[in-house]
C-alpha cells in the first residue's frame, strides 16, 4: 500500500537519509500498492470535529515557512464535503500572512494535537481563501455559536493526504474546562462536609 502522507513528506533528501541512518527498508514498504492515508474517514472527521485549535503552516514568496495558531470554538474547523476543511477568519491582528502566503502557494500543513488523549493527526492540503458570498454557510454558522462578528472570509482545504503521530512525547495538557469536570465535583463535596460540620457543631 502507497502511504500517500509519505509520498508527499518523503523526498529523495529524506529516503538518502533513511538509507544512511538505517530506516529505509521499513518506509520502503508503503511505497507500492492501493493509495492510503488520503480520504478522511470516520476516525479523522471526529477527532477535527472535536478541536478546539491547530497549527496551519504555508510558505511564503521567499521559501521561508510561516506557521500560525488557530483557535475557536470546538467544530470550528469543519469537515466539508469532497474531503475538505474550512475555518473562518476570526478577526486577530490583521497581519494577513497566512492568506497571503496561500495566495502564492496554496500547499499547507495543518498539525492537531489532542494533549489528553496523546494523539496528534497531522494534514497536507492544498487551500484557497474564500470571501463574502463564497464563503460556505457551514463556516458562517460559527459566528452564531461563539458571538464571533461577522464572517467576512475563511480558508477551504481539499485534503490531500493525513498522517496519525506516535504520541511519544506528547505531554498531557487539560483546558480550564476539562479540569473543572473533576474539580467541580470536589469543590462542591468539600463545601457540603463544611456545612455538615458547621451544623454538628452548633449541636448541643
Amino acid at each position: 500500500m502507497t502511504d500517500r502522507y509519505l509520498e508527499i513528506a518523503t523526498s529523495d533528501a529524506v529516503k538518502d537519509l533513511q538509507e544512511r541512518w538505517g530506516s529505509r527498508s521499513a518506509y520502503s514498504r508503503f511505497e507500492s500498492g492501493p493509495l492510503t492515508s488520503n480520504q478522511l474517514g470516520p476516525e479523522e472527521i471526529a477527532f477535527i470535529e472535536a478541536t478546539d485549535s491547530f497549527f496551519l503552516a504555508s510558505l511564503n514568496e521567499s521559501g521561508w515557512p510561516y506557521i500560525q495558531h488557530r483557535g475557536g470554538p470546538p467544530g470550528f474547523l469543519k469537515v466539508l464535503e469532497n474531503n475538505r476543511l474550512g475555518f473562518p477568519d476570526f478577526k486577530g491582528n490583521r497581519q494577513y500572512l497566512s492568506f497571503g502566503n496561500i495566495q502564492k502557494n496554496p500547499r499547507v500543513s495543518l498539525f492537531l494535537i489532542d494533549y489528553p488523549a496523546r494523539a496528534r493527526l497531522k494534514i497536507f492540503g492544498n487551500a484557497k481563501l474564500v470571501e463574502g458570498d463564497s464563503v460556505p454557510e457551514a463556516l458562517r454558522e460559527i459566528e452564531n455559536e461563539s458571538g464571533a462578528t461577522t464572517i467576512e472570509r475563511g480558508v477551504i482545504i481539499q485534503v490531500e493526504a493525513f498522517h496519525w503521530n506516535c504520541p511519544k512525547y506528547i505531554v498531557p495538557r487539560f483546558t480550564e474546562a476539562q479540569v473543572r469536570t473533576v474539580i467541580d465535583p470536589l469543590v462542591k463535596r468539600i463545601k457540603d462536609l463544611e456545612a455538615q460540620l458547621a451544623r454538628l457543631s452548633t449541636k448541643p
